[in-house]
């Protein structure tokens, strides 16, 4: 077992060479590619000052199905880790089907001329899986990812029904910059200024950017203002879930942040069309990403802690009963590990440990999965031993 080709040379992928490396009697090769080696080089030269393990590396343009193919025929791995961009995540599985390689991501495709991200694209690649006899896991990163085995988790020991789910994700930190982004900041602020929506009683309910908000309170942190956004695993749990009767997601966002973000789309910055300038095309949130603080640099400074989990309510043998399961991550143990922050490193640790349940055996059958109907057990087994300890709350005050 354990030839495995890691695609994105970003924070995350930083920490899943590392957490792979570490790993080394489950993995015996491993190959980091990006469209700029020069990056993928950098992160072998500290994961072999670190593990003492040595990375093979590579150029690839992600966006090139032909490229991509050519990458895997000659590496020959047993599975392929994208923490690409979200945009390359078709092109990506069409190189894996070609040549029969598996697959796993942490985030679900969206085109990049819209923002929208959904799973129907992703799902519809079932059958052609199951015909190659190959697995797809599609999200194993923190949320989604560890959010939904939480999930999965608390419906298999926890409850008979689950009736309400609220994933809360807070982001207590301070990186000392007057505004950032913790991952690709086209990809976040994309994200963050959707219209928020929620699951409720069998439809999807709609809501106006960052309208619903409420204070939180998270473990050793205190309370944090929390927003309403949508969240892609609300689409799969709902869906692998069918007794919820809502599912909700919260996320933290500073009031220094908001007014950032706010005046970022006022003056047109985070557009995601073309504009010309001096005779050239530019799309201005490309343009805009240039310019703000790269997230693989902020963990130098960043202090703080992040706390994501799930509040869940439901029934257990005819009873109510409230859970609050979550993990606590610190910024700073994090840089120390692997120079990364914790929300690098809260999405690159799942998706090592979801490559070692594939390379095990654990999780592994022909078709296209979320990680929520894989077995969840050995998964937060692995969680804790990898640097994500996680907690319980039984029958607590969820707030929500």
């Amino acid at each position: 077992m354990g030839k495995v080709i890691i695609i994105g040379a970003g924070g995350v992928g930083t920490v899943v060479a590392h957490k792979i490396a570490q790993n080394k009697t489950v993995f015996t090769d491993i190959l980091l590619a990006s469209r700029t080696k020069s990056k993928c080089d950098a992160i072998a030269n500290d994961v072999k000052k670190r593990t003492g393990v040595e990375i093979k590396t590579a150029q690839v343009d992600a966006d090139n199905v032909n490229e991509l193919i050519a990458l895997f025929r000659s590496f020959n791995p047993e599975l392929v880790v994208n923490v690409a961009l979200p945009y390359q995540d078709l092109t990506i599985m069409d190189a894996c089907l070609a040549a029969g390689v598996n697959y796993m991501d942490t985030a679900n495709y969206e085109p990049k001329e819209e923002a929208k991200f959904e799973y129907s694209w992703q799902w519809a690649y079932q059958e052609r899986f199951k015909a190659a006899g190959l697995t797809a896991i599609l999200g194993c990163g923190f949320d989604p990812g560890v959010t939904s085995i939480f999930t999965a988790y608390a419906a298999k020991h926890h409850f008979d029904e689950i009736h309400y789910l609220d994933i809360v994700d807070c982001n207590a930190g301070d990186h000392g910059k007057a505004f950032a982004t913790n991952f690709n900041p086209e990809i976040n602020i994309r994200e963050v200024t959707q219209k928020g929506k929620y699951w409720e009683n069998g439809q999807w309910v709609w809501t106006e950017p960052h309208e619903i908000h409420q204070p939180l309170n998270y473990p050793e942190i205190g309370a944090k203002e929390s927003y309403l956004i949508y969240h892609e695993e609300l689409e799969s749990l709902v869906k692998n879930f069918p007794t919820l009767k809502r599912a909700r997601f919260w996320m933290t966002f500073g009031q220094e942040y908001l007014t950032h973000l706010r005046v970022i789309q006022n003056i047109g910055m985070a557009r995601i069309d073309e504009v010309e300038y001096n005779g050239q095309k530019i799309v201005p949130i490309q343009f805009l990403k240039a310019v703000l603080p790269n997230p693989g640099d902020l963990g130098e400074n960043y202090t703080g802690w992040t706390s994501i989990g799930c509040r869940i309510s439901g029934t257990k043998d005819g009873k109510p009963k409230t859970y609050y399961i979550y993990n606590n991550c610190s910024h700073e143990a994090a840089y120390q590990e692997t120079g990364t922050q914790a929300v690098s490193y809260t999405t690159g640790v799942p998706a090592a440990i979801g490559a070692m349940m594939f390379m095990t055996g654990e999780w592994r059958k022909p078709g296209v999965y979320n990680v929520e109907e894989f077995n969840p057990d050995p998964f937060l087994a692995q969680l804790s031993q990898q640097g994500l300890p996680w907690n319980e709350v039984v029958d607590g005050d969820l707030e929500v």
